[in-house]
């Protein structure tokens, strides 16, 4: 059992694990401190807090993608091994890193904000439909980028951070006034779960930021293969 767990697990799936973990709470901590933090100042505008969340992801990608890819985002490790360019035995810890990293990032904010009446949820400012389809088609978007710069040309792979950062700048603010602009059920799960917990919100359209964007990043796997077929994958999609 133990030697099985061993070769399931392996020490380097638990460093890159941890690489998760650290990277999806500097995106869920930068980014959801900047809607707080704008809610209370002004400060920022929506603008401002579009660029947090992009830069916020650029600069997750370059610090610690060599180490786990820097999926930072459940949907998009779904994504990844429903390709096929990533182990069915990271999915779980992968995910679970994820959100515990959310969860301490909001934890976090509610520590330094406690007069927040909302820890940067997102919530429908429209329909729960509204919104579900918009985080599914602003989610298939990123994770179509995500795969064009996680395969080919190591000069590609240089340019992901910058590709991937933008990408989720300017999906925020197109998006953000109207679903959040998640993208990311970890990004939402955090806030979420901890606003639940000391009355700073609740759970209920939490459902729509983990269907929308999975569904969207599942999407985009068939629709990239559609255009460049199979490429062979990197070191940023599947990290040894």
């Amino acid at each position: 059992m133990a030697a099985d767990a061993a070769r399931a697990f392996p020490p380097s799936t638990w460093r890159a694990s941890l690489a998760e973990g650290f990277g999806t709470f500097a995106l869920v901590f930068a980014g959801t401190g900047a809607v707080v933090v704008d809610a209370q100042t002004g400060a920022l505008g929506h603008t401002g807090v579009a660029l947090s969340f992009g830069l916020a992801v650029m600069a997750v990608i370059y610090s610690v993608g060599e180490v786990s890819g820097a999926h930072i985002n459940p949907a998009v490790t779904i994504a990844f091994w429903a390709a096929g360019r990533f182990p069915a035995a990271r999915v779980v810890p992968y995910a679970l890193a994820q959100v515990m990293g959310a969860l301490v990032a909001s934890g976090l904010i509610a520590a330094l904000f406690p007069s927040s009446t909302t820890l940067g949820q997102t919530v429908p400012g429209g329909t729960a439909l509204q919104s579900g389809v918009l985080e599914g088609v602003l989610t298939f978007l990123l994770m179509f980028v995500i795969l064009g710069v996680a395969v080919g040309a190591r000069e590609v792979g240089l340019l992901a951070g910058v590709a991937i950062g933008g990408t989720v700048a300017f999906e925020a603010l197109m998006g953000g006034p109207i679903s959040g602009a998640s993208m990311n059920p970890a990004r939402s799960i955090g806030p979420a779960v901890i606003g639940a917990a000391t009355g700073a919100g609740g759970l209920s359209a939490l459902w729509v930021y983990l269907v929308g964007p999975t569904l969207g990043a599942l999407l985009a796997v068939p629709a990239y293969r559609a255009v460049y077929g199979d490429r062979a994958p990197s070191p940023f999609a599947l990290p040894l």
